[in-house]
């Protein structure tokens, strides 16, 4: 399944350098995928450091055995909003020297028909990044309803034709169950009256169901929350964003972080106290891929990697 299904670590030097690697130091990748980035981290560790690695999905924690022999490193079969527990359970509390965030959908997934995720090859509609629990997406569609599946498709997609999309949706189920994702993709397509001849018509929406399935959005929230919380003092939190509701959220995030408590309009505050009040500060400016990236992965064209660190 691995050597099928190839995976490229999006901004992989950049990531490396924003962790500013300690080799005795102890680090999080909330998003194992095919364990590109978790490599190269490995492989700048002392046999004193260590690595936490985890992954929603479990074709993802079966790809990690190949690293079962290193003592240095261990894989957690869960979301990266459970961060928390995971420090929690390994004693490591704010003892955490890094931590990253490869968010999005993985090439292996997009790839491999048979997880759905793909609006170009015919799959079963599943979307799911853990399959082992949840609603699928061909599930989740027979019971939504219209005003739902609209809400989804234009929020999180940012679809403008997303009411007729969920309409053309609720008309198909009526006669056939939507099973497939070359079915919905049809679907889709059909209910598009104006199409973009630089993106399919499908694009946004699976994207938008995708993200809804997957509660994305508000496991991202969850999770910014809870690194803060177990990141050292010191601690690095790097985040690469593919969309522009998850950058959002992480840019407001660490602005929120780093700007420090907002006090009250004419209160005698001095700037000691304002500082006090900070939990990060910012490192740089935001990162995007260089041109020798995106030509070597075209996937990589809408990466954002921001950086924080904690105070």
């Amino acid at each position: 399944m691995d050597n099928e299904f190839s995976h490229y670590s999006v901004l992989l030097q950049e990531s490396l350098d924003a962790l500013a690697i300690n080799p005795d130091g102890i680090y999080l990748d909330g998003t194992f995928g095919r364990g590109g980035h978790s490599q190269h981290i490995l492989n700048a560790l002392s046999p004193k450091g260590r690595l936490i690695a985890l992954d929603r999905d479990p074709q993802a924690i079966a790809a990690a055995q190949r690293f079962a022999d290193d003592a240095r490193f261990s894989i957690h079969h869960v979301a990266f909003s459970q961060m928390a527990e995971v420090a929690e359970q390994l004693n490591l509390v704010g003892k955490i020297d890094g931590i990253l965030l490869d968010l999005g959908v993985s090439s292996p997934q997009l790839d491999d028909a048979q997880r759905g995720f793909s609006f170009m090859r015919e799959g079963p509609l599943d979307m799911r990044m853990d399959t082992s629990k949840g609603l699928s997406a061909a599930q989740w569609l027979a019971i939504a309803d219209e005003q739902d599946i609209t809400q989804v498709i234009k929020e999180l997609g940012e679809e403008k034709f997303g009411k007729r999309i969920a309409h053309g949706i609720v008309n198909a189920r009526a006669i056939a169950p939507i099973e497939t994702t070359l079915q919905l993709a049809a679907i889709i397509d059909e209910a598009v009256p104006v199409k973009d001849k630089f993106k399919h018509p499908a694009t946004r929406s699976f994207q938008a169901i995708r993200m809804y399935i997957n509660s994305e959005l508000d496991e991202i929230r969850t999770a910014l929350k809870l690194a803060l919380s177990i990141l050292s003092p010191g601690g690095r939190l790097a985040v690469i964003s593919f969309h522009s509701l998850e950058d959002r959220i992480v840019k407001r995030f660490v602005r929120d972080q780093s700007k420090g408590q907002d006090f009250p309009h004419g209160m005698p505050i001095m700037q000691a106290q304002i500082d006090a009040s900070k939990a990060m500060k910012l490192i740089g400016k935001a990162i995007m891929p260089g041109p020798s990236e995106l030509k070597q992965n075209v996937r990589s064209r809408s990466a954002v990697l921001r950086v924080a660190e904690k105070l």
